[in-house]
């Protein structure tokens, strides 16, 4: 990837981590930490990556994205808004009376958001659900689902990790948001997870990890995964929790908190300096 198109990404990354602290500051409370962790990929897969057309969010052939991690549905609303699936100006209705922009993902509500999420565990299930059937209907887009660390402390993620292997979804591309905190305190403390690469690896799968935060090597991965064959693949991103927001980045508190405006445009502040 040319040093052009990587300055390219971090900006749009930039911008859409400035669109997330704003809407969340705006209402005053939300899932700020895990939201902005997954920035950095959210970036790079709708700006690199992803075949999408925000004119037409259900185009048949269209690559998909399942936000398991549902709650962290400001980044996606954020990254949707940037690539111009609807007006930035929705961004300060999140999570308020008849908004299209929930707690949470919904399909039925937002345009571009896939599949409705937010009950953890569930996701990587739709996900290869949607990659099977894209198969059975000789339909040949990636399917891309991002989980987080916490999350998979769920049993149904690991059956969909079975399952995915046992039928060679090799269009089905999944990262985990590995930074290692979740609602209760760090992963290692709540439910060690070990080594996730050779976790994945175990179960059939094409795995690697890179940092989340680079895109250089993010990109590589992705590419690697696009041009692997007969396993579904896992890509297990080392990530820092509430990346870029000042107040709160890389601590446990960031998963669900309150913070004024005003603290939303000093955090911006900072990024934007």
């Amino acid at each position: 990837m040319t040093k052009e198109a990587v300055a390219e990404l971090e900006r749009r990354a930039r911008e859409i981590r400035i669109l997330t602290i704003d809407a969340i500051g705006y209402l005053g409370v939300g899932h700020i930490g895990g939201a902005l962790s997954i920035v950095d990929a959210l970036a790079l897969l709708y700006y690199r990556h992803m075949k999408v057309d925000p004119s037409d969010p259900r185009a048949r052939e269209r690559d998909q994205l399942v936000l398991s991690k549902g709650h962290a549905g400001p980044a996606l609303y954020a990254t949707l808004a940037s690539v111009g699936y609807f007006p930035r100006e929705w961004l300060h209705t999140l999570n308020t009376g008849g908004t299209r922009l929930p707690s949470h993902c919904d399909r039925n509500r937002t345009p571009g958001v896939d599949m409705t999420t937010g009950s953890l565990g569930q996701g990587l299930s739709a996900a290869c659900g949607i990659a099977l059937g894209n198969r059975l209907n000789e339909i040949s887009s990636n399917v891309y689902c991002i989980i987080g660390d916490g999350e998979s402390d769920e049993g149904q993620v690991w059956e969909a990790a079975l399952f995915a292997a046992q039928y060679k979804l090799d269009k089905l591309i999944v990262f985990t948001d590995y930074n290692r905190l979740q609602i209760d305190g760090p992963t290692s403390e709540v439910m060690d997870l070990g080594d996730l690469r050779s976790k994945w690896e175990a179960f059939g799968w094409f795995a690697q990890e890179v940092n989340g935060h680079d895109f250089c090597a993010m990109d590589e991965a992705v590419a690697r995964a696009k041009a692997n064959s007969g396993r579904p693949s896992m890509i297990v991103l080392d990530t820092v929790k509430a990346k870029g927001f000042s107040l709160a980045e890389g601590q446990a508190s960031s998963h669900n908190m309150s913070f004024s405006y005003e603290d939303a445009k000093k955090a911006i502040a900072v990024l934007e300096g």
